[in-house]
């Protein structure tokens, strides 16, 4: 993974992210929309985003290598966090190790990635995103929580609890609810009496201040924030088996567990998540499905927690010859991730087959394209173009607090639409200040001038002022 972060693949929302580091850098109080000429709030104005848009401020570096600066303390925080939690579960010395395996290739035969989903592929690819550091505090979170509740913690132990729970979800808010999902399975299993409850409420309470207080964006009025996320998020309720199969051998686990310990915090925190996950899937909100680490990192941890754990050796050997077997099979689902090293040329021909290609990016633009410039393009190239300075029409990615978002991407399918007529684009051009256009060469108008020819037939476009 830290070679991985040399090489920094680009795929899925690490333009979004890129774009977020840029308004930040340019205007830590006031950054603005990220992605579009908008004075709007974003979810994405997270503490941690700040502190990287403030280190891009002040250091210079570019934000590529910022996010590497946050990839290197996301992957730190979650390596120690998932050692110090695990230790809290099992004292054996070789439970870390394999909790580390379970939970980069404990999945399925199918590959699957998915921000905030700790496979070793889908971890390549966000590496440098906030879900990465969230889940990183989250393992953090779950063992000083279970420490506290054993050892008896004093006020400032449970507010620096509530503040770190804060902190998670105004990270990144999908992994905060994973977080809070395994805090109440702590809980529920530690039952705290009547002298850890007043702290676990001040706790609460003072995480929920924090909240409210972040002044970036409104955290509560997510939950009232429309139904923009639930098509993105359907397709996390398909090929179930093939993605996550491999975690049934996890949750035969959990079985065991709860036959000793009906209170066990695995068993708990896996019955939690399902239960959300299936909420979603029935009702329809499939948002809800980004709840689902909340079910597979406890059946993950469970698996490996097994071998070392599960009563007479023989059967402790029988766990690790089937945690052994499984473990190939998600190791050779996901051996592509290789390429984001040595690249597609270094791998044999069956590996080769696997590895995905990342996006190229826009880095070709950037000596015409300047910071502030409006370009118009269609939703790929929305989504990177951003992270180089620019804003784009339409966002790329929903914006559950853009208003205009819905025009906005109506005057795109219109400029694109073959039947438009030549005035018709010419006044969405002037609607939005738009100063670039990023098309194919049929996108061509005699009033564009070419610029830049990019990868895949893609021109840059200069509209004359």
């Amino acid at each position: 993974m830290l070679l991985v972060i040399v090489r920094l693949p680009w795929a899925g929302d690490l333009g979004m992210h890129a774009a977020t580091v840029q308004r930040l850098r340019h205007s830590p109080l006031h950054p603005g929309n990220p992605l579009v000429d908008a004075d709007t709030p974003s979810p994405y104005y997270s503490p941690w985003m700040l502190l990287l848009g403030c280190l891009a401020r002040v250091t210079g570096l570019s934000v590529f290598n910022v996010l590497r600066v946050g990839a290197l303390v996301g992957l730190g925080l979650l390596a120690t966090g998932v050692w110090r939690y695990v230790r809290t579960l099992s004292a054996h010395r070789a439970a870390p190790a394999l909790a580390f395996l379970c939970l980069v290739l404990l999945w399925g035969p199918l590959l699957f990635d998915w921000s905030g989903f700790l496979g070793l592929n889908s971890l390549a690819l966000t590496v440098a995103y906030p879900s990465v550091l969230a889940l990183g505090l989250s393992f953090h979170f779950w063992a000083w929580l279970t420490r506290a509740l054993r050892a008896g913690a004093g006020w400032g132990g449970w507010l620096g609890l509530g503040a770190l729970w804060a902190l998670i979800l105004l990270c990144h808010q999908f992994t905060g609810v994973v977080a809070s999902l395994g805090a109440l399975a702590t809980v529920i299993a530690a039952r705290p009496g009547r002298t850890g409850l007043p702290r676990l409420g001040a706790a609460v309470a003072l995480g929920l201040v924090l909240l409210w207080a972040w002044p970036y964006y409104d955290f509560f009025a997510l939950f009232s924030a429309g139904t923009g996320l639930e098509a993105i998020h359907r397709s996390l309720y398909g090929h179930l088996a093939g993605r996550f199969g491999l975690v049934l051998l996890g949750v035969a686990a959990l079985g065991a567990r709860w036959r000793r310990d009906r209170r066990d915090p695995l068993v708990l925190f896996f019955a939690l998540g399902a239960l959300v996950f299936a909420a979603g899937g029935l009702t329809g909100h499939y948002s809800w499905g980004r709840a689902l680490p909340a079910a597979l990192i406890p059946a993950q941890l469970a698996a490996a927690l097994e071998v070392v754990s599960a009563g007479r050796r023989a059967v402790r050997a029988g766990w690790a010859g089937a945690l052994g077997a499984a473990l190939l099979v998600g190791a050779w689902t996901q051996v592509g991730t290789l390429g984001y090293v040595a690249g597609r040329d270094a791998l044999p021909g069956a590996v080769a087959a696997r590895y995905r290609t990342p996006w190229a990016g826009y880095h070709w633009v950037t000596p015409w394209v300047r910071y502030g410039d409006v370009v118009m393009a269609r939703t790929m190239a929305s989504r990177q173009l951003p992270a180089y300075g620019a804003y784009t029409v339409a966002p790329g990615y929903p914006d559950v607090f853009l208003p205009s978002a819905g025009a906005r991407e109506a005057a795109e399918r219109r400029y694109f639409s073959t039947g438009t007529a030549a005035s018709v684009r010419r006044g969405v051009l002037r609607e939005y200040g738009v100063r670039w256009v990023v098309g194919v060469r049929g996108d061509a108008e005699p009033w564009l001038r070419r610029v830049a020819a990019g990868p895949g037939g893609q021109v840059l476009y200069e509209v004359p002022r």
